[in-house]
């Protein structure tokens, strides 16, 4: 049986890379001059069209784990695994119904908001800035472990391209991905995203239709599947080694999309409420192809695989595998520049976000109201440097698993502010003492649960049962009775409901 460990270095494939890279690096520099305001860095002047911020969204949203995290876990386990895609794309769906118009209409009645931590603060009339900076801490503590995820998965695509040194790929990956996100700010981001999106939905079709004809069809495809499962796991069954906790839990990670900070400033960045029904019909109809063919390309790798007799030590390393296996170095190159498009895309908007709590958040709205437009720019720019240098810390550990640093970092945004989002939006009586509480409560209880065996000092396995449950079901849950625990302590007070009040009749 022959071994895939790395990519064989062509001169085509590394050509594509630069070509890809130079590309996005001058986007970046196109967008350097233009960005004249906070507002324009942060959020593009809220400007944004449906195309643009649907594919944004969607390309910020799945970074590395649609083509590395999803197909991996597809190809060692089964089709017990597309749970979490479907999970994805309801919470997905229903962020986009009811919760994109109405922080659209409300971020902007709320004196303009270009963040998160903004539109929490004028929202609950918090003049301390207690909610700001509980937020701050939130964005910066679990944006820092997603970033890394996506660090440590460009790391192991340019460890693969190159055959170098895992740390000297980190840094390459690493170095790009700050670049760009330096220079150009968030309409940078928005429009690589739109690029970006495109060309990992393209890979995630061509690649598993070209891997579908080399096994000789769909049935040939089953039939080879349900021989392998005989001696095996049983890869066709949607509950072969699954309980009941794990499927909830795989259902549960569409709640982490009512608290993504890059997600929500996508939709506070769009134009007009108007396009949000376009906007929706994009973005979910990208995100269901996508999901569809990173699910194919584990499901197929497991019959190709077998057929072809090659051996993946890294099942995370499929798509690399099948972009160079099946395809020449040209048409390879330009493939596995997609999986380059996912990482940079999410670790860029990340960055972003991050870099936006230092500058605006942190200086500007608490040390320096007065602060010049370009100071806060140039302090966001240090901001992305900062954040980079500890993500690029965390990532240096080359066994990290990509899904499991995103579903911790996932668990912590839908427990802690997914919950206020929702409840801020559609609950006129919720108080800043609540907003307070279930933030703080919510991601205590993720960090706690995730680390529960290291107190303990026990495995996961000996603990087993309930403290199995994803992480963001108990953490949302203790958010959302805290919430409702400190709007009844000190509810809220009339002119939180007459401004929510103002809302309603603005989506009339």
């Amino acid at each position: 049986m022959n071994n895939f460990e790395t990519i064989e270095f062509t001169y085509p494939i590394a050509i594509d890379f630069i070509l890809y890279s130079l590309l996005m690096i001058g986007i970046g520099f196109y967008f350097w001059h233009k960005n004249k305001t906070a507002e324009d860095y942060f959020i593009g002047n809220k400007g944004m069209g449906p195309a643009v911020s649907a594919l944004s969204a969607g390309a910020s949203d799945m970074s590395g784990w649609l083509l590395m995290g999803l197909p991996g876990a597809v190809l060692t386990y089964g089709l017990g695994q597309t749970y979490i895609a479907i999970g994805l794309s309801v919470g997905a769906l229903l962020n986009w119904i009811f919760v994109a118009k109405r922080l659209r209409i409300y971020t902007e009645i709320e004196s303009n908001c270009i963040t998160i931590p903004d539109y929490f603060e004028t929202r609950f009339n918090d003049k301390s800035h207690i909610l700001r900076i509980i937020c701050a801490i939130v964005i910066l503590v679990f944006f820092t472990v997603y970033i890394s995820s996506g660090l440590v998965a460009g790391a192991k695509l340019f460890e693969s391209l190159f055959s170098i040194k895992y740390n000297y790929a980190l840094l390459i990956g690493t170095s790009l991905i700050v670049f760009y996100t330096f220079l150009g700010g968030y309409k940078a981001v928005c429009w690589t995203d739109l690029i970006q999106g495109i060309l990992m939905m393209l890979a995630l079709i061509i690649t598993p239709s070209v891997m579908l004809n080399e096994i000789g069809g769909i049935t040939k495809a089953f039939d080879t599947i349900s021989i392998i499962s005989e001696n095996n796991i049983n890869f066709l069954s949607m509950s072969e080694g699954l309980t009941i906790i794990g499927i909830i839990s795989s259902l549960a990670w569409g709640l982490g999309y009512f608290g993504q900070p890059h997600i929500l400033v996508r939709f506070m960045s769009i134009k007009n409420t108007k396009d949000i029904p376009t906007a929706t019909f994009i973005g979910i109809s990208w995100m269901v192809v996508s999901l569809f063919g990173a699910i194919m390309m584990g499901f197929l790798g497991i019959a190709y695989l077998h057929i072809s007799k090659v051996n993946l030590n890294d099942p995370e390393r499929i798509f690399i595998a099948m972009s160079q296996i099946l395809f020449n170095p040209w048409v390879s190159g330009i493939l596995l520049s997609a999986i380059l498009a996912a990482i940079m895309s999410t670790a860029s908007s990340q960055l972003l976000v991050s870099s936006s709590t230092l500058a605006e958040d942190f200086y500007r709205k608490i040390f320096k109201h007065d602060a010049h437009p370009k100071t806060v720019i140039i302090l966001s720019r240090i901001s992305v440097l900062l954040v980079s240098l500890v993500a690029f810390l965390i990532s240096t550990n080359k066994n990290s698993s990509i899904l499991q640093i995103v579903s911790y970092a996932w668990a912590g945004f839908g427990a802690s502010f997914g919950s206020v989002i929702i409840m801020s939006l559609f609950c006129k009586n919720i108080s800043k003492l609540g907003a307070i509480l279930g933030m703080s409560f919510g991601a205590i209880t993720v960090i706690i649960w995730e680390n529960i065996h290291i107190i303990l000092d026990t495995s996961k396995n000996e603990l087993g049962g309930f403290w199995n449950i994803y992480s963001i079901i108990p953490g949302f849950a203790v958010s959302v009775i805290f919430i409702i625990l400190g709007s009844k302590i000190k509810p809220a007070n009339k002119e939180l409901v007459e401004n929510f009040n103002n809302m309603l009749d603005k989506l009339k």
